[in-house]
């Protein structure tokens, strides 16, 4: 897809992944309508975009904030061209995670995408054409070791991709999965001091699998592959060549990963 003269929501917009991704939008020719838990920082980078972006506060799994998102960018550019279901949670643990984190993080990690299509892909059905953009993650193809929402959610983020993929990519609806490894954002390095030991964990397991990048350097990866209308996107070539040993030899690979996370605890 052409990226120029399309109209763009990105959730999560207000820094780290879809700050990146809104900036780069607007360089790219695009309009975008920046949404985000924490409205300020919506505002704040819709204002560095200028008259291209416009910001709306909001919870990105909620039905009548999407419909807000959608009824702004309609109202300010014109029919949305592209939704990136960008927004995301890295809370939890183990077994023991609370109820109430379950159902945070599937909301944000899953039915947040899931709501956002059931509004769009109708009426992108009828136009021929739209594009829908989900970050999941690398731990949506392996596992994220210290997190089980996290790994659980960001699996059915990408599953949910890939149907929407096969179900509706011969009415013109283009589907692009994110699955990065390492990002420097809030969600990796959290400057909260109530951090657990799973989530430290889960920070250590992260870092050293591959480089941290930079959320500018993943944004135009992920502009170069909805331009291919590329499905996978993979900042981290790596991952596949993992996600090919996880296939190849799934027991061998679990073992591996036990091994790894051995380790990871005696550091």
């Amino acid at each position: 897809m052409d990226i120029a003269g399309k109209v763009a929501i990105v959730t999560g917009g207000g820094g780290g992944i879809g700050g990146a991704i809104a900036h780069a939008l607007v360089d790219a020719g695009a309009k975008v309508v920046v949404t985000d838990l924490d409205e300020a920082t919506a505002h704040d980078v819709a204002a560095a975009l200028g008259e291209s972006a416009a910001a709306i506060g909001g919870d990105a799994s909620s039905d009548e904030h999407i419909d807000a998102a959608v009824r702004l960018a309609e109202n300010s550019f014109g029919p949305v061209d592209l939704y990136f279901a960008n927004a995301g949670v890295g809370v939890g643990g183990g077994v023991d995670t609370e109820e109430s984190v379950w159902d945070l993080t599937l909301d944000i990690n899953l039915r947040a995408h899931i709501r956002a299509a059931r509004r769009l892909v109708p009426g992108w059905v009828e136009r021929g054409s739209g594009y829908f953009v989900s970050t999941a993650s690398a731990a949506g193809l392996l596992t994220q070791i210290g997190n089980a929402p996290y790994s659980v959610t960001k699996h059915a983020a990408v599953g949910f991709a890939e149907w929407l993929n096969i179900t509706h990519g011969d009415d013109g609806i283009r589907v692009s999965c994110l699955c990065p490894m390492g990002v420097d954002t809030k969600l990796l390095r959290s400057d909260d001091d109530s951090v657990t030991e799973d989530q430290k964990l889960m920070r250590r397991a992260v870092e050293t699998a591959g480089a941290v990048l930079t959320p500018g350097a993943v944004a135009a990866i992920v502009l170069e592959a909805v331009a291919d209308e590329r499905f996978l996107i993979l900042p981290h070539p790596e991952v596949l060549e993992m996600y090919r040993h996880k296939g190849a030899d799934y027991d061998r690979w679990l073992r591996g990963m036990r091994r790894y996370q051995t380790a990871l605890r005696g550091q």
